[in-house]
């Protein structure tokens, strides 16, 4: 053992989204919770986000919906474009009935301004931060999670909440997997709002979907900025490159698309690319008296736009099945964590799982070209406005925060 060991009831390993939302999930139930996160300072790198009703209903129960929404856009719709030609392919209303339905709005935010309010949650309700701890193991001693760090000290806790994001070193307690490459990447890009943006850009989210590439467009922070996202087949990441030179391949794959979508690329920052992983859906997030939540359980590919809102979904839960078991009115009853945790993986596995593998094949239906285009497009527009049928199994909830019993699903194959 350590010179010294700081004791706890939980520990969360990960200051990002999953990491402050399951801190302050549990400590909002009385938890004594330390949080340790292995850069200097905390922070969140990348452009926008887009959060849906299972997420702000979440933010709306800790009482930090409206500190989003001061920083936030509520878009009017999301509207599907096809890249190739400009036609609008179906929109969804985003206020009104849908609000109503899923008893909370659709929100576009910075990464950075949703992470701000998750850390100032916790900082107003005593969580302890911690920063520069290199996490390099941890072990079940005695029915306790004990963390061990690079600098010698230990962290003892009741639980230990493994949320350190795609490439998570605890996710090796559970399995022996690797990060799966899309072959997809991504370039992200923020800029100022001028009187020349069109005005419809200004209101909506637009997606424009093109032949193994697509593009995401909505305004941020009350509309002084208006975030750009270009995602496309990249046959460098495919042989394995993550970064790549220059921005032939970025130019390439949209050489096709109309003038619109090629005018957009000038917002986006070319200095860093984003490659797209995922991982398998796994079964099993827990060992001993550590249990994975957010990316660390189940990463997945952005396609329904459900990351942070998962791991919003993940607190919500764990919060749920502590209240009254191990956090009670008499204190704190360390022996149920077990259940407690076996009751939070069996909740969530399937249903993240669920989400895991239907942003696959999403994300395929959006990048088809020749027959399988013409029938996506069909599709689409066949689809009207307010058809809630695809929503309520992301969207839908059954109490706050919880996701709603899964609707049946309907799969529809397209030719390759």
């Amino acid at each position: 053992m350590s010179e010294y060991t700081t004791s706890t009831d939980v520990l969360v390993v990960g200051g990002g989204m999953a990491g402050l939302a399951g801190a302050l999930a549990l400590r909002e139930n009385g938890a004594n919770v330390t949080l340790v996160e292995r850069a200097p300072e905390f922070g969140e790198v990348g452009a926008g986000l887009q959060m849906a009703p299972n997420a702000s209903r979440v933010l709306k129960r800790w009482g930090l919906l409206e500190k989003a929404l001061e920083i936030g856009v509520q878009p009017k719709h999301l509207v599907f474009r096809d890249a190739t030609t400009g036609e609008e392919l179906t929109r969804q209303s985003l206020s009104g009935e849908f609000e109503e339905r899923y008893g909370a709005p659709y929100v576009v935010i910075h990464r950075s301004d949703l992470h701000r309010v998750l850390l100032e949650g916790c900082e107003a309700a005593g969580v302890k931060l911690v920063n520069d701890v290199m996490v390099d193991s941890v072990e079940t001693v005695n029915g306790r999670g004990v963390v061990h760090t690079a600098t010698g000290v230990d962290y003892e806790a009741d639980v230990v909440i493994g949320a350190d994001g795609l490439k998570s070193t605890l996710r090796t307690l559970v399995t022996s997997d690797e990060p799966v490459s899309s072959a997809y990447v991504a370039y992200r890009g923020t800029v100022a709002i001028t009187p020349e943006t069109p005005a419809t850009d200004l209101e909506d989210v637009v997606v424009y979907l093109g032949p193994d590439c697509h593009l995401v467009q909505y305004p941020l922070r009350k509309g002084e900025l208006l975030n750009t996202v270009a995602v496309f087949k990249s046959p460098s990441f495919e042989l394995g490159e993550e970064q790549y030179g220059g921005v032939d391949e970025l130019q390439a794959a949209y050489k096709d698309c109309v003038p619109a979508v090629q005018a957009a690329l000038a917002n986006l920052a070319t200095g860093i690319r984003w490659p797209m992983y995922d991982r398998d859906p796994i079964e099993n997030w827990i060992a001993g008296r550590m249990v994975l939540m957010g990316d660390a359980a189940h990463p997945m590919l952005q396609y329904l736009a459900q990351g942070a809102c998962q791991a919003l979904e993940d607190a919500a839960v764990l919060q749920d099945v502590t209240a009254g078991t191990v956090f009670t009115a008499d204190g704190v009853n360390p022996a149920a964590w077990d259940e407690a945790l076996l009751s939070f993986n069996s909740a969530r596995a399937a249903r993240t799982s669920r989400v895991q593998r239907t942003a696959r094949v999403w994300g395929e239906s959006w990048h088809v070209s020749g027959l399988a285009r013409t029938l996506r497009n069909l599709l689409f527009k066949s689809r009207k406005d307010n058809d809630f049928q695809y929503d309520d199994w992301l969207y839908g909830q059954t109490g706050e925060g919880l996701p709603a019993p899964e609707a049946p699903r309907v799969t529809i194959q397209l030719p390759a």
